[in-house]
């Protein structure tokens, strides 16, 4: 089954929104990669903040032009058995962006309403796997 560790936002002033999200939130940079994306945790989930230029750049498989939510990701522990599961029930693949190797590889889809998601084995800088989440009981002593 698979948990939801991602979230991605399309910003136009990327470092601006990063900083907000750190100071309102106290989240904590995971990772970045210069002039695109800023990903961010809160010790659980991913928040990456993409910038509007590069992620709605024209001739992108996934180019729509608008600001805020852009897709969401889940965490998976078997990518082909995930993507039989999401066609069977009508999902479309896109492509895959990153190295299949690393952190941060997604498979993109779109669900039957045409929402973009992604699934990952290794998940995303910053978002732990469900056996490293701390229980109910351990984060309120």
């Amino acid at each position: 089954m698979g948990k939801l560790r991602h979230v991605a936002l399309v910003v136009r002033n990327m470092e601006e929104s990063a900083r907000f999200y750190e100071t309102v939130f106290d989240m904590k940079r995971a990772f970045e990669v210069k002039d695109v994306a800023v990903y961010l945790t809160d010790g659980v989930m991913n928040l990456a903040v993409l910038n509007y230029e590069k992620t709605n750049r024209p001739g992108a498989p996934t180019a729509d032009g608008v600001r805020g939510t852009h897709h969401f990701g889940f965490r998976v522990t078997d990518l082909a058995a995930s993507q039989q599961r999401i066609e069977a029930l009508g999902g479309q693949y896109c492509f895959d962006l990153g190295d299949p190797q690393g952190m941060n590889f997604e498979r993109k889809f779109r669900d039957p309403e045409g929402i973009i998601f992604d699934i990952s084995e290794k998940g995303w800088y910053g978002a732990l796997t469900e056996d490293e989440v701390p229980a109910a009981a351990d984060a309120n002593p």
